[in-house]
């Protein structure tokens, strides 16, 4: 992804929102909304000595369409013309030629691009302009997936942005607005807005629903796209009471981040859409797909085969679900270390105990290029604590209860010697208690 074109950013305002603005109907009747009512705020409070909020639009360039550079450039021009900030991101959506493998690539990218952006200017709410229409579409594509309670509460008025970095909020102010209503907005304040053609291209599926189904549906029930959005609303409510009670199924089996094995067996042999319910909400606390019936199937069928003492591995949605000394737990971590993450040194403060390596010594060896990182061989040994041997990875990581599948850890070797190692810790005799110290910590890379 590539970005450009910055507006200056006011260094005194306590708040930032944002618009995502693509050009469209929707976006642009947004963006006018939320401009003029941040103008009549400014005007009741201008005594106020409180900094105004600050606005800003962003914009996503997919390249999947021709004329994409114009519509970027309409979407700063507008920006420019409400005196707001602008920024964008250029996306490259390459591979794939699958209708439906472009939409969610897309859109996947779309959301990872807005939360760089929000990240980047300290953005706490970014406002995006789905609407009443958009909610029923999404109802219907959900039906015909089978989707469960959780895929037919269609899209959240409000939820957090997955970052590590800040809090963002995303909210969604025109759920309850029909597009004849944003159209009428926009007519009578003479707004102008682009229109993307792939709209009208029924080969994607949430066109042919746009264009084919739900003016159908229209016609055997007049009042059938706000009918939908209040089933999704009501389907949401429901959602939330199965993950209470997923909640409370999982008191004596939800451990930390893992699932239990043993008394999730039996809860699955006492009420299965119980266990269901569970390991779909486990899942969805680790921010994963959900799985189909079929895939749930063969997951229990896996289960109750496998001996309490056994390994067992599943892919989902990228990540991997593992059985382990009888838990079940997800991991992520990718095989190419090297492409996966860094070794980074931390200061420590002086007024710290807490030792390290000496700084003048790291120094020294990163400038004569003698800091590697190395992948494992099976032969290493490292000293962690003080009078304690050099013991082997293989040991330490036994001692350590470290699952297989992350022994394969990254290592950092200074000056020829090994000095940590992943998972692990520190050699312990190269550590220092004074003067300037770093300490080595490995960095997993945010999974795209």
């Amino acid at each position: 992804m590539a970005s450009s074109r910055k507006s200056k950013a006011s260094l005194k305002t306590s708040k930032r929102i944002a618009v995502a603005l693509s050009g469209g109907l929707d976006s642009v009747v947004l963006l006018d909304m939320v401009c003029k009512a941040q103008q009549a705020n400014q005007s009741n409070t201008k005594t106020s000595s409180e900094a105004p909020l600050e606005i800003w639009a962003f914009h996503t360039h997919h390249g999947l369409q021709k004329s994409a550079d114009q519509w970027l450039l309409f979407c700063e021009k507008l920006a420019n013309k409400y005196n707001i900030h602008f920024d964008f991101r250029l996306l490259h959506l390459v591979g794939d030629t699958v209708q439906g493998n472009i939409e969610a690539r897309a859109r996947e990218g779309r959301y990872e691009a807005l939360t760089d952006l929000c990240i980047e200017h300290g953005i706490t709410e970014l406002l995006m302009a789905h609407h009443q229409n958009d909610q029923a579409e999404t109802v219907l594509l959900q039906l015909l997936r089978g989707a469960g309670a959780a895929g037919l509460s269609g899209m959240p008025e409000q939820r957090l942005l997955d970052s590590e970095v800040q809090s963002i909020a995303l909210k969604r102010p025109l759920l309850d607005q029909s597009r004849k209503e944003l159209e009428a907005y926009a007519k009578k304040n003479k707004l102008k807005w682009i229109e993307d053609p792939s709209n009208q291209d029924a080969n994607y599926r949430r066109n042919a629903i746009r264009k084919e189904i739900i003016p159908r549906l229209e016609k055997i029930q007049p009042d059938a796209i706000a009918n939908l959005a209040r089933s999704a609303q009501l389907m949401a409510d429901s959602q939330a009471l199965l993950d209470r009670l997923a909640q409370q199924d999982g008191k004596a089996i939800l451990n930390k981040n893992q699932l239990t094995l043993k008394p999730l067996l039996m809860l699955a042999k006492k009420d299965l859409p119980a266990a269901n319910n569970l390991v779909r909400f486990w899942l969805k606390s680790h921010q994963l797909a959900m799985p189909s019936q079929e895939r749930l199937q063969s997951w229990w069928a896996d289960l109750k085969q496998v001996k309490s003492d056994s390994q067992l591995a599943w892919r989902h949605d990228d990540a991997s679900i593992r059985l382990w000394r009888g838990q079940l737990q997800v991991t992520r971590q990718a095989l190419d270390f090297q492409a996966s993450g860094e070794w980074v040194f931390k200061a420590i403060s002086l007024r710290s105990k807490t030792p390290g390596l000496s700084a003048q010594w790291v120094a020294e060896c990163q400038q004569r290029g003698d800091v590697e990182f190395k992948v494992r061989q099976g032969s290493e040994k490292l000293q962690l604590k003080a009078n304690t041997p050099r013991k082997t990875l293989k040991n330490l990581f036994q001692e350590g209860d470290i699952a297989p599948w992350l022994r394969l850890a990254p290592l950092l070797y200074i000056d020829g010697n090994l000095i940590a190692v992943a998972g692990l810790g520190v050699s312990y005799p190269h550590l220092v208690a004074t003067g300037k110290r770093v300490l080595p910590e490995w960095v997993q890379n945010p999974v795209k």
